[in-house]
């Protein structure tokens, strides 16, 4: 690894697709730079879900102080706009300990929000809301996708599509403000009080997929089908409402098979890891790192 050395308070961001290494890369900077590590993996946040998310080890955790894994659980509201503030009050802090402070994961808006700020979004206005809600509940999931699509085409191709209350809130804005939701996202970037360099991590394609199929078969083995059967009973929240845990709530109400499941998983995980690239390589402030086995 051949990391720069910085002379001011630096946030260094390391991103990328899901499964790339960012967590073993991260900890390597944060040794070299004798710091500390951020998530922004929105998944992660939750205690419940630890082997569903491949959140770092208690092994990994030792080596390096993290902060924002397992720190709510699946029961918390929690939104981008607290965890902006969330991490900007922790960051002066760090950085009078610490003259790099390591941010990584793979959730684009979460990032942004810390380098860029989100803007003040409006409050829904109710009958806007009761229009789109009641769309969900009579024609289905499928319904929002197509809206969002239609209203905001940049934010249907980084957003995740099985997160129907993301999708609710950005077809409300769209609809009430006239305009697509992701303009409203960093419209004007806010000043930080330290500087940021970021990089994002990148890998061969099939090798990428490769290495999506071999975790989540690692994950089964490491007792993710008995996680999500403790979650089972719980699969209405909203942090649950993600993929892996989706397709294994499928399998318990015997929709289909593990084998299909487990499929369904490798799938869904690859177009994930798609549209987060296609996030990542829209902001020309990232480096691009290739890495490779």
């Amino acid at each position: 690894m051949n990391l720069k050395n910085f002379n001011r308070p630096t946030l260094l961001v390391i991103a990328g697709p899901t499964a790339v290494g960012k967590t073993q890369f991260a900890i390597e900077a944060a040794l070299h730079y004798e710091s500390v590590i951020l998530s922004a993996d929105s998944r992660q946040f939750y205690k419940e879900m630890k082997i569903g998310t491949a959140a770092p080890t208690e092994e990994e955790m030792r080596r390096v102080p993290h902060f924002f894994v397992g720190n709510l659980s699946i029961h918390d509201y929690y939104s981008v706009s607290r965890y902006e503030q969330d991490v900007l009050a922790l960051l002066p802090s760090l950085f009078e300990k610490h003259k790099v402070v390591i941010l990584t994961g793979g959730s684009g808006l979460y990032i942004d929000a810390v380098c860029y700020g989100i803007d003040d979004l409006p409050d829904p206005d109710p009958e806007v809301r009761q229009y789109v809600n009641d769309c969900f509940h009579h024609d289905g999931i499928e319904s929002l996708r197509q809206q969002l699509k239609k209203l905001d085409p940049h934010y249907y191709e980084t957003c995740n599509l099985a997160d129907h209350k993301r999708m609710i809130r950005a077809i409300e804005v769209s609809l009430q403000m006239g305009q697509p939701y992701s303009s409203f996202l960093k419209s004007v970037k806010k000043p930080r009080p330290f500087d940021i360099e970021k990089i994002c991590l990148t890998r061969p394609r099939e090798e990428l997929f490769q290495r999506i199929h071999a975790r989540t078969q690692q994950m089964m083995e490491n007792g993710w089908l008995d996680e999500a059967r403790a979650l089972y009973p719980l699969r209405h929240l909203n942090a649950l409402n993600t993929v892996g845990y989706k397709e294994l709530f499928a399998y318990f109400d015997g929709q289909m098979s593990l084998e299909r499941a487990i499929v369904d998983i490798q799938t869904h995980t690859r177009r994930y890891a798609k549209r987060q690239m296609t996030w990542f390589q829209r902001d020309n402030s990232y480096q691009m790192l290739p890495i490779s086995e």
